[in-house]
């Protein structure tokens, strides 16, 4: 289980990477709520736990004035999440009073997220209000592990809606080519000429914005040749003729056999005498 939710956690990183521009170190935006979740469950260091939930470094952020100031505002129960969200690194807040925690994270983010923030928070109210922004993904915690939200509906069809605006150009866009082109060429051509080249360069522009190849990068695999030796023709062995393994034959037939001779002694001659 731990290794598909690692890879779904992963999955919604590079969607957020690809289609709205995050990049590594991420930076990661947290509120008391989720600070004082990480304490309670033992998962500090959170910028351990954040990193491996990412699968990169992680900078974390907070805001001093409203985040640490509703954390002290809570009591002593909540005195080591103040101690912990003073190690964070500030995010800029431009409120002079100090305001709740989710207004000021709201406009941290803005309409855009400009500053491409991950938000960490256990308030489903500032979830919810999160995800009608298209570019910010939300990090929350369950007992003592943590989670990135999927993508939502909307911002799904947002980055649709953007994909196809790319997609299709403008005739605004389109008229400032065709000037540019028709001016860069000289009047000495007829005007068919003109208007062809100027055609084609339209069309080079707008391959460009596209970016559309006008050839394959890639070249396709050929097929082998065969290895050269094994195309080699066999070498035909010698072959030996009849008569000549006849000869050998009778050779081998006429050769003498060695006979060797045995020197008997018999029982009644005397010991260094032969018998002949």
């Amino acid at each position: 289980m731990r290794v598909k939710r690692q890879k779904r956690h992963r999955k919604v990183v590079r969607f957020y990477s690809t289609c709205f521009g995050f990049r590594e170190p991420y930076k990661v935006l947290l509120d008391g709520t989720f600070v004082h979740h990480l304490l309670l469950h033992g998962l500090a260091p959170a910028d351990s736990s954040l990193s491996h939930l990412l699968g990169s470094r992680s900078l974390l952020f907070t805001t001093s004035r409203c985040v640490i100031g509703e954390l002290r505002s809570l009591g002593e129960s909540h005195a080591a999440a103040v101690d912990a969200a003073k190690q964070l690194i500030t995010a800029r807040c431009e409120h002079e009073k100090r305001v709740s925690a989710t207004a000021c994270i709201e406009s941290v983010i803005g309409e855009e997220n400009s500053e491409h923030f991950f938000v960490a928070t256990q308030d489903t109210d500032l979830r919810k209000k999160l995800r009608e922004v298209p570019s910010v993904p939300i990090i929350f915690g369950l007992r003592n592990s943590l989670f990135i939200e999927q993508p939502s509906s909307q911002q799904r069809e947002f980055i649709k809606s953007t994909e196809e605006k790319r997609l299709h150009m403008s005739e605004s866009d389109f008229q400032k080519i065709h000037k540019r082109a028709l001016m860069g060429k000289t009047a000495e051509g007829s005007d068919g000429d003109v208007e062809e080249q100027a055609a084609r360069t339209v069309s080079n522009t707008a391959r460009r914005m596209l970016g559309v190849a006008q050839k394959s990068k890639f070249k396709r695999k050929k097929a082998k040749r065969p290895n050269p030796l094994s195309c080699k023709k066999k070498k035909p062995k010698p072959e030996v003729s009849l008569p000549k393994v006849q000869e050998v034959k009778a050779e081998v037939a006429t050769k003498r056999k060695r006979i060797r001779k045995r020197n008997r002694v018999s029982k009644d001659s005397k010991p260094g005498e032969t018998e002949t």
